[in-house]
């Protein structure tokens, strides 16, 4: 049976973007699912960042940029001032689970934000991205315009907050096992190992049992 890794990130957060290729390359490596939960770094309306804000200056000079160098991913800081909320965009999400393509849609919102730059929070935006991936972009406006998915989207963000006890992004839930911040593919690997060995030693254990004939 795979082991399921239950990803929690945010569109905006660029750790998650960078960390998402190691962990498809340890994924494939491996007997494992994926799966993406959303957890909103900002919910409206808390204000979200600013790109000319030295918070993000520093962050992307001392951290983002010399770990995405390192990787070979590319990535740019956007320029849209503030950053967009990502609700609507996971609302989205929700559709195209629906529709079988939640992962394939899921790296494009990285990448339409942090290397196309484009803003994600943009209904019209987002429709058109649905539509580069195949999807009915007439339903899925429709969808967004009418809050169709808003309470499943509200529902996974308090899975995430109050069920899961999430606190940053990216987090990952390995079996049993909870890891923040970017991994790289070795620590990936060395984690789903982990886990699996853990799995097989319950497994062991719990098949053993004693009867008045004896134990087996």
């Amino acid at each position: 049976m795979p082991l399921t890794i239950k990803v929690y990130s945010d569109y905006v957060c660029p750790f998650c973007l960078l960390a998402d290729g190691q962990l498809r390359a340890a994924a494939a490596e491996r007997d494992v699912i994926i799966e993406h939960l959303p957890f909103e770094l900002r919910p409206y309306p808390t204000p979200t960042l600013r790109p000319e804000d030295g918070y993000m200056q520093t962050s992307w000079r001392e951290k983002v940029s010399p770990i995405a160098e390192q990787l070979g991913v590319p990535i740019h800081m956007p320029t849209i001032s503030p950053q967009p909320y990502t609700h609507l965009a996971f609302e989205g999400y929700q559709f195209a689970k629906q529709a079988g393509i939640g992962e394939t849609y899921h790296s494009r919102m990285y990448k339409a934000f942090f290397q196309d730059g484009l803003d994600i929070g943009d209904i019209s935006v987002l429709t058109e991205l649905a539509e580069e991936l195949g999807l009915d972009g007439r339903a899925y406006q429709e969808a967004l315009e009418a809050g169709t998915y808003r309470e499943a989207h509200k529902g996974a963000l308090h899975h995430a907050l109050y069920e899961a006890h999430i606190t940053a992004a990216p987090t990952y839930v390995i079996g049993k096992t909870s890891i923040k911040w970017l991994l790289y593919k070795e620590q990936f690997l060395e984690a789903i190992d982990a886990e699996l060995k853990q799995q097989r030693l319950e497994q062991w254990s719990t098949g053993m049992s004693c009867t008045i004939d004896g134990c087996s």
